[in-house]
């Protein structure tokens, strides 16, 4: 989902805008550029790092006042809004992908996009090889073996020929690609349930819509 137009910066009791997850870190990557700032990794065992809302929100009570942003854009202002989604998508814990999963999170709200789950992919049976000349195109043969036969009344040793073949896509390529959509699900779930949590948001309101769990099922889960 494109966001397009910029969230109005004046107070005033105005009414948040709503917004899902989704939408929420694509206004705030895509519209907004606020910049992920991953914090350096400690050498300690356990959740290696990470700072989330409660670093932001602990940040603001001791500034007692907005976040200025816009120090990574010359002439530009960054939303504080999405300074805080920013900076809860870099809290990631290790037990959902860590800093790894935080940048993959940022980029693709950054372009718009949704993980790629390979829909509609089905393994087909194809050959491994395929040759082509003048005549067309004929699948690669290899010699599995040997055998004899009676030909014109002699014994005659022959080589066996079979076709290689594989399947494309082979079925770990799909299950791959379902487990890294889920994995980036479950990713959402948590900057959902913390940035409804943490209550920082002053212009942007968060709510529970989520991406489809596993679209790759006939029936979604709830």
């Amino acid at each position: 989902m494109s966001i397009q137009g910029r969230i109005g910066r004046t107070g005033g009791g105005r009414v948040k805008r709503a917004l899902g997850v989704q939408a929420a870190l694509e206004w705030a990557f895509r519209v907004e550029k606020a910049q992920l700032e991953l914090p350096l990794p400690e050498d300690r065992t356990g959740e290696s790092f990470g700072y989330g809302v409660e670093h932001v929100l602990l940040q603001r009570a001791a500034l007692g006042c907005r976040i200025d942003g816009g120090q990574h854009k010359i002439g530009s202002y960054t939303h504080e809004d999405a300074e805080v989604i920013a900076a809860c998508v870099a809290g990631m814990p290790d037990s959902l992908g860590g800093r790894r999963m935080a940048i993959r999170v940022a980029e693709l709200a950054r372009t718009g996009l949704t993980p790629d789950w390979m829909p509609g992919a089905v393994p087909r049976c194809v050959p491994v090889e395929i040759k082509r000349n003048q005549h067309g195109e004929r699948a690669t043969t290899a010699v599995v073996g040997t055998g004899r036969v009676l030909s014109r009344g002699k014994w005659r040793s022959v080589n066996i020929l079979a076709c290689p073949v594989t399947f494309s896509p082979h079925p770990h390529q799909i299950e791959a690609a379902h487990r890294a959509y889920d994995d980036w699900w479950q990713a959402l779930g948590w900057i959902r349930d913390g940035l409804i949590a943490g209550g920082m948001l002053r212009e942007v309101e968060v709510t529970e819509a989520m991406p489809r769990k596993r679209p790759w099922q006939a029936r979604p889960e709830a």
